[in-house]
């Protein structure tokens, strides 16, 4: 460009800008849109197109075919469709573009997986497994037992969790105050249990690792600041792995929550309301999660099946 400012550049950063501070998303999923946006500019340059206002549906489809070839997965390849769309709906709305080249665009179908779920006897596994080794007292094992139980409680992604501040979480009602995606703020309850495993953190486990860069925290890592949530996720599965069931990961606790609050006769709006969806339809894959389970027990145990 020999030195000039170039345009796609120019225009992704006004893209994330607004991604972050008008939308409010969170900077993963800013820098998944940046990524994605940035991937595109890059080939369109190599293709004769370096600004988003020269590049068209076909180039757009070579973009995705080249893509593909390199054995990318169709998840992968979904989510850059999306992106690349999101970004020319903004770029037509703020009079980047005359045309939006993306409207046609279509991208490869990812493939519908069911997510993991326990069952309900191996998450009553799972979290009695963890209760025992916080008879240790060791603060470490009191965490794990108040991580695993809020999770599964409460249905919260990992990251909300690691979040919350002490004052988020109300005893007396067994509330706790979550932010959500978009900075969307929603009041989760959880149960008799989760509050037996907060008493003890509470009482003796975070006591033992407070300091002054604590602050209001409410889960501390061994060094007293905040507990980041990729320790979170490694702790999850050392108690799944000890406790001998299923191999899983945090979100799947959520995953678990969810079907089970359905299963047990929660209606779909309150279940989107615990979970935080913005849409309904997001809520609804849980119904076809426990209709798809229902019908494999079916055909394994009902003789005429």
């Amino acid at each position: 460009m020999h030195g000039s400012v170039d345009p796609f550049d120019v225009a992704l950063g006004r893209f994330t800008e607004q991604l972050a501070l008008v939308r409010g998303l969170s900077p993963h999923t800013v820098r998944a849109y940046h990524d994605d946006v940035r991937a595109l500019g890059d080939f369109a340059r190599r293709r004769g197109a370096p600004r988003p206002q020269d590049v068209d549906l076909d180039l757009l489809r070579a973009w995705l075919a080249w893509q593909a070839s390199r054995g990318l997965s169709r998840a992968t390849l979904a989510r850059r469709g999306a992106s690349v769309r999101e970004f020319y709906a903004w770029a037509l709305r703020d009079g980047l573009v005359a045309v939006d080249p993306s409207t046609r665009l279509q991208s490869p179908r990812v493939d519908r997986t069911l997510p993991t779920v326990l069952s309900v006897d191996a998450a009553q596994t799972l979290v009695e497994h963890a209760e025992q080794e916080a008879r240790s007292g060791d603060a470490a094992d009191l965490r794990a037992w108040a991580t695993v139980e809020l999770l599964y409680a409460t249905g919260v992604r990992v990251g909300e969790l690691v979040s919350v501040d002490v004052d988020d979480v109300d005893r007396g009602t067994r509330t706790v105050r979550v932010l959500g995606k978009g900075g969307k703020e929603r009041v989760v309850p959880y149960g008799a249990p989760a509050d037996r495993a907060l008493t003890a953190w509470l009482g003796a486990g975070r006591p033992a690792l407070v300091t002054e860069r604590s602050g209001a925290a409410l889960l501390l890592g061994d060094r007293g600041g905040r507990w980041d949530q990729r320790q979170a996720r490694t702790t999850v599965h050392r108690l799944a792995v000890s406790a001998g069931v299923p191999d899983l990961a945090p979100h799947a606790l959520r995953h678990t929550a969810a079907t089970h609050l359905l299963a047990g006769g929660a209606d779909l709006r309150s279940v989107q309301e615990v979970l935080g969806h913005t849409s309904l339809a997001t809520t609804q894959r849980y119904t076809h999660v426990s209709a798809d389970r229902l019908r494999a027990s079916y055909l394994q145990a009902f003789p005429r099946a």
